[in-house]
């Protein structure tokens, strides 16, 4: 074989297997425990200051409309600037709740409890670039920053953000070693 080849071969793996560590994985589990099952399905918004908000209907099993998933942005009172993204899982049969991506219905800062905030700040709670698993009834549902941009490049401000989202039935994360 080509030298070559093998050298340009270990260095992609070498690549991939470091971006796999760069990037972090956080699971939680919500505060709803049940039984439901959904229709599985990945979108992929794209969230900009101009259309800044994003519904899509979540399927049960059965194929009917259950739970509205919604993404809307977080700005500052009196300000017309996003700071970050906020998305929310609402049960269309149960509207007391008002967000199952939450660990629990009490206000925290604990990272767990804020994978629903996608806030690429300094300070924030959880990565940005982290892969965010939080598992409601008997589904998961996986969300993920694939990216964002700052207008100006050194505000907090933002002006878009891409975020991917995968509804599963079976447990995303990877089966641990024996």
């Amino acid at each position: 074989m080509n030298k070559s080849f093998i050298l340009a071969s270990f260095l992609l793996a070498h690549t991939v297997a470091l971006r796999a560590q760069q990037t972090p994985m956080i699971y939680a589990e919500s505060f709803r425990r049940g039984a439901t099952r959904v229709t599985e399905e990945s979108f992929e918004m794209k969230l900009t200051a101009a259309n800044p908000t994003y519904r899509e209907l979540i399927k049960d099993a059965h194929g009917y409309d259950r739970f509205s998933f919604t993404v809307s942005p977080q700005i500052l009172e009196g300000d017309k600037n996003i700071i970050s993204w906020q998305a929310n899982l609402s049960d269309l049969r149960h509207p007391i709740y008002q967000n199952v991506l939450q660990t629990s219905q009490e206000p925290s800062s604990d990272a767990q409890n804020s994978l629903w905030r996608f806030d690429p700040g300094q300070y924030a709670a959880v990565p940005t670039n982290a892969k965010r698993i939080v598992k409601v009834d008997s589904f998961y549902v996986t969300m993920q920053v694939k990216k964002y941009h700052f207008t100006p490049l050194d505000s907090p401000y933002l002006d878009s953000m891409t975020v991917q989202v995968d509804v599963k039935n079976t447990d995303p994360r990877p089966a641990a070693a024996p």
